[in-house]
Order: C-alpha cells, then structure tokens, then sequence
C-alpha cells in the first residue's frame, strides 16, 4: 500500500512507526486485508515531520527506533492531540510496558505478536480517537456558545448553576429578580441547555468555577 493511497482514505488511518522495512510491509498488508488503510514511516523523526490526514487514527509505535525511543516519544508528544498508541517491540519488559500504559497507551505487543492482537488494538485504539475527536469537537462548540453570552450573561450563569435562588443570585449581582431571569433564560437558550442539570455540566466541562452555594430552600427555577 503506498502513502498516496493511504491519504485518500476518509473514515481512518493507521500510522506505522517501524524501522524493519519487511515488517512494515507485512502490516500494511495485514492492515490492507481488514479493509484498513496504512501510511509507513521508518523513524520517529519521519512521523513527526509528515503531514498527516486529519482521520481517526492509531499510532502503531516500535519502541527501539533508530533516532528516539518509543516510550520518549510517547512522552514528548503527550497532551498533544495524537493517536492513541500501540506500542509494538522486540525487547520488551515489564517495566516498559508499564510505563506505555501508564502513559495512555491501548497495547504493548511483543514481537512476534499475534496478528488478531495487532488487529483487535488498532480498532480498540481508532474507536478510541474517535470518541475523543468527538469529545474535543463538542468542548470546541461549547467554548463558542460561552464566548457568545454578554459580560452579564458570564456572571449569571456559575450563579445559577450554583444552585442560588433566583432572588439569591439576583442579589449578588445587584440587579432585579425579573432582570435576572431574563439574564438566565438568555443563558439557557444560548448555551443550548434544556435543563439545568444540562447547564451544570456544560459548565463543569467548560471549567467555570463554582464559589457560591445554595443557601435556602424553595424552588430554584
């Protein structure tokens, strides 16, 4: 399978990190047998410098690479939007695998490994991506509703999700309970919410702090 083809896939791609040639080409070959499409790099240094579709993907990795070694580069690019890894090697230990998965990684395969453990990791580790592709799209639409509320709107909504009382919260800001349920019913449309609970977890997600609790009883709508 060759690069340019691999490229043109648009539901995924399996990035193969090895600096064995044949192996690299027995896993695209494996790979292009399940349907999946596979771009080859024989160093780190060529992963990291390649253009890379954006598709969800796996990072199948090689621990004893020519120019770095795996589990660094694992820690080099971690909290980066990367691939979920798998790692793959042939003088593997204890101690390494358990530093790769302690880092995030979805396997650690010993060489020669077993094709379907190769196979089962990489879809473990795509479903993977892909769940995490969606939850950074939905924090992105998130922080643009919140950028889409007024000055006001920002003060009322961690006094709402607080749990304050209408009157309570409108107190705070100085403002009139009427002013303050319209500032309210404006936050709710505008952030998409359909419930407070909807709210209190948009905010958490968004970390907006929560400095002030309920206090007293009655119906906080």
């Amino acid at each position: 399978m060759t690069a340019d083809n691999a490229m043109t896939a648009d539901d995924h791609v399996v990035f193969v990190v090895d600096d064995d040639e044949r192996l690299r080409e027995a896993i695209g070959e494996l790979l292009a047998s399940h349907g999946m499409q596979a771009i080859a790099f024989g160093s780190a240094g060529e992963y990291v410098a390649a253009d890379k579709p954006d598709l969800p993907s796996c990072l199948i990795l090689d621990v004893e690479l020519p120019d770095i070694n795996g589990l660094d580069l694992q820690s080099q690019i971690a909290g980066r939007d990367h691939p979920p890894i798998v790692f793959i090697t042939g003088h593997g230990d204890i101690p390494s695998s358990v530093r790769a998965m302690k880092h995030g990684a979805v396997d650690f395969l010993a060489k020669p490994f077993n094709d379907t453990d190769l196979v089962a990791a990489i879809h473990a580790a795509i479903d993977r991506d892909r769940r995490d592709r969606s939850e950074r799209a939905d924090l992105v639409q998130l922080r643009q509703r919140y950028l889409g509320l007024t000055p006001r709107e920002r003060e009322v909504l961690p006094l709402v999700v607080s749990g304050l009382l209408n009157k309570q919260a409108a107190a705070e800001l100085g403002i009139s309970e009427v002013t303050l349920q319209i500032h309210r019913r404006n936050v709710m449309q505008k952030m998409a919410a359909a419930s407070l609970a909807d709210l209190v977890r948009f905010s958490e997600r968004l970390g907006i702090p929560v400095t002030h609790s309920r206090r007293g009883g009655g119906d906080p709508a």
